[in-house]
């Protein structure tokens, strides 16, 4: 290939230097590419810039970091912007604070910020780069051209490109990325060396420093970040089996909806096929915990299992008639009490009540979602009449409401946005305080907070003044979206009638898919994002067709949560069983097999009051109320304590956990509360031995009672066993068996 200096020169402005076009015509010459394509633009400055060069080395190299000098108080009295955020802040700390003993303009290899990274004076960092390098000659030539904070005709940094963009490895295979920078006047970068990156899935695909990707032996997907000054680029990596699955068997997979052809075509992907489908009496126990909350009545699971005229439909008919009840509203409701509702003694008892009751009626009208956000988003009125406001009586703040609603309503956590640059997305202080404005105009009424009472009544109204002023630059922010168009602030009377517009707008895709998920994670063990407010080009979705056609179904739908849980349930991919088969034992974000999980609390207490028939009391409830319905966390109730209900002092939005715990299986096997009720002499199983059933019937009643299902006939004969022992009591055998049956992981765990 011929190569000529010509062409480059002839486009670069006679005014520079000779020696200047020179190296900048070598330089493009990098990038020149076969015949038929076209060449980018090559970088090109006149010196070195603050934000273009510098910046990124103490970036990548960890200088401004949080454990180093980036964290809140800086590190040795050297103090800069987290990751880079603020270029003025740093440039200032560099050159004009401690008297400018950090560079020396007249002797460069004697400044500390050439000397400490580079390790030739004692550095509690220790040697970030080596003093022969590129980055510590980018360092000196900066110093020595007088610390300049932006270089003449120096660009802008638009946004960055990884490549390739999605790889399929084999096992063990390595990958080199490449990134590149754009700019605002058209040129790109190789910032491949001065890039950060991090795999969310290191066993499946790690990455080194440099962007040398290399393929673990776990069959799976992994998104690899490459974060350049604040900009984000991601690389998909998925890790097939290397047997592969003849394309016939994923083709005749059922579909009962489009949910399924989802599934297969990732899980054909990845050379996985997926566990059969569940028993019915599986799916039985799994569609009531799933859809209202406890597990179903022996006389329940004997209508469903022994139906002497079974339909083709029978599941589905179960589902239909599951989403009628009311214990449906009860139960999807406490999951939203969970995100929403705040400590009464810090809000006022009062106000709690009424927001409780607000939600809970909200789920018992079937409200459409985005019916629900709109109203709670714009509550105004008093707090002793319309519970939604109660949210702004607890958050006061704009900038406390803004990481309630971004997180709950649009899956985007906005926290570190309030102080710097989100380390891991987009997002910067201005997305966050012009997000915020958009509740700066709420007006109060009332004697406000006075905790640990708080009982007063308060009023919330559009107020007529009102702003939020940028930390750093102490600009007053405009009301703006995080992305898209909202309408005008000055079109309704109150801000958040605009705000409310934009989030439950059809156009924002965010909005329908962020509940689809958390959806699809109550019903399925895991989300298609996890976690599920944290939707991020560097959390991507597992399957993101499949989010998308969720987001789009539940949109299409009038955002009804009822036809969602419809379409979710009666999907083939909800009704695999648990058991892994020999391709899919490793999966565990593809949904080739049920994933087992521990039940909520309140499912178990209300299961475990059904078993015995001894009903529960909780304080501030009427009498025969169940757990789900509970108004507040503070009803004492050492069960659901150690179940993972979330901590009454806890700031909302509260996820539970589902993990296991050795103090769970110590409650079960020792809580006086359980076994009184389990021997109680009006306890189910008092009435079971008192009655004529036969020693099979009454395995039968037993098995169908705790595990919605019929004994083996393994388990009919020990029954038959134990009951047929003269000295044995027959009461005390079925109190006995019972006892074991709910300290065992069939009752505990979902399969």
């Amino acid at each position: 290939m011929n190569i000529s200096l010509a062409r480059p020169l002839s486009l670069l402005p006679a005014s520079l230097p000779a020696m200047q076009r020179l190296r900048i015509a070598v330089v493009c010459l990098l990038f020149v590419l076969p015949p038929g394509m076209a060449a980018p633009v090559a970088y090109a400055q006149a010196g070195i810039d603050f934000d273009n060069d510098i910046q990124p080395i103490l970036t990548r190299f960890g200088c401004n970091s949080g454990p180093c000098h980036g964290k809140a108080r800086g590190q040795g009295g050297f103090q800069l912007s987290l990751l880079g955020f603020d270029s003025q802040q740093d440039h200032d700390a560099i050159t004009k604070e401690g008297r400018g003993r950090r560079v020396f303009p007249g002797a460069p290899e004697d400044s500390l910020l050439f000397t400490k990274p580079t390790g030739l004076v004692p550095h509690g960092g220790g040697r970030r780069f080596e003093p022969d390098g590129p980055e510590a000659a980018t360092l000196l030539q900066w110093i020595r051209e007088g610390l300049p904070r932006r270089a003449a005709n120096a660009p802008s940094l638009v946004g960055i490109s990884v490549s390739p963009a999605a790889i399929t490895f084999a096992p063990a295979q390595t990958q080199q990325l490449t990134v590149t920078a754009r700019y605002s006047d058209g040129t790109t970068r190789d910032v491949t060396r001065l890039t950060a990156f991090q795999s969310s899935e290191a066993p499946v695909a790690a990455v080194s420093e440099s962007g040398l990707i290399t393929a673990g032996s776990i069959t799976g997907s992994a998104a690899i970040m490459a974060r350049f000054l604040g900009q984000i680029a991601v690389c998909d990596c998925t890790i097939p089996r290397t047997q592969v699955i003849p394309a016939d068997v994923y083709a005749a997979l059922p579909r009962r909806n489009f949910i399924d052809g989802h599934v297969w075509d990732r899980l054909q992907r990845l050379n996985i096929t997926p566990s059969q489908l569940c028993d019915d009496h599986t799916f039985l126990r799994r569609a009531f915990t799933d859809i209202i909350g406890r597990i179903p009545s022996a006389s329940e699971t004997t209508a469903f299992l022994d139906d002497p005229t079974p339909s083709p439909d029978k599941r589905a008919q179960l589902v239909d008639h599951l989403l009628r009840q009311p214990e449906f509203a009860d139960h999807w409701a406490n999951k939203w009490v969970d995100l929403l509702r705040p400590n009464p003694y810090r809000v006022g008892i009062k106000a709690v009540f009424n927001y409780d009751h607000w939600i809970r009626q909200s789920f018992h009208d079937r409200k459409p979602w985005d019916q629900f956000v709109r109203e709670l988003i714009t509550a105004r009125g008093s707090t002793f009449r319309n519970g939604a406001v109660t949210l702004f009586r607890d958050r006061r703040e704009p900038e406390e409401v803004t990481t309630l609603v971004s997180r709950l309503f649009v899956g985007v956590r906005l926290e570190c946005a309030k102080c710097h640059h989100h380390p891991f997305e987009i997002w910067g202080q201005d997305d966050f305080y012009s997000f915020a404005a958009w509740f700066a105009r709420i007006g109060r009424k009332g004697t406000g907070l006075s905790p640990p009472i708080s009982g007063s009544e308060e009023f919330f109204f559009a107020g007529s003044s009102g702003s939020v002023k940028h930390p750093v630059t102490g600009a007053e922010m405009s009301p703006r979206p995080l992305f898209g168009d909202a309408p005008a602030p000055d079109s309704h009377p109150d801000p958040r009638e605009s705000l409310a517009a934009w989030i439950t707008s059809p156009q924002n895709h965010l909005f329908a898919q962020v509940m689809a998920n958390r959806v699809w994670a109550d019903l399925m063990g895991r989300g298609l994002v996890d976690p599920v407010d944290d939707f991020r080009a560097t959390n991507p979705p597992s399957n993101a067709p499949l989010l998308t056609a969720l987001g789009n179904h539940f949109r299409d739908s009038r955002y009804s949560l009822t036809e969602l849980i419809r379409t979710i349930t009666n999907s083939h991919v909800y009704q695999l069983s648990s058991l892994p088969n020999e391709t899919n034992s490793a999966d565990t974000s593809g949904y080739s097999r049920h994933y087992r999980h521990r039940h909520r609390a309140e499912v178990l207490l209300d299961s475990l009051s059904l078993i015995t028939g001894i009903p529960q009391e909780f304080a501030a409830m009427p009498p025969d109320s169940n757990s789900k319905q509970i108004w507040t966390h503070r009803s004492d109730s050492l069960f659901l304590d150690t179940f993972g209900r979330p901590d009454p002092n806890q700031d909302p939005p509260c996820e539970r956990t589902s993990e296991s715990t050795v103090v769970q299986s110590l409650h079960l096997m020792n809580s006086e509360k359980i076994h009184g009720e389990v021997v109680s002499d009006k306890s189910a199983f008092k009435l079971l031995a008192d009655s004529d059933k036969s020693p099979d019937q009454l395995a039968a009643e037993l098995y169908r009672r705790i595990y919605s299902r019929n004994p083996s006939p393994e388990e009919i004969q020990l029954v038959r066993d134990l009951l047929s022992d003269p000295s044995a009591s027959r009461r005390h055998v079925l109190e006995d068996l019972a006892w074991a049956m709910l300290n065992s992981a069939e009752f505990v765990i979902q399969d």
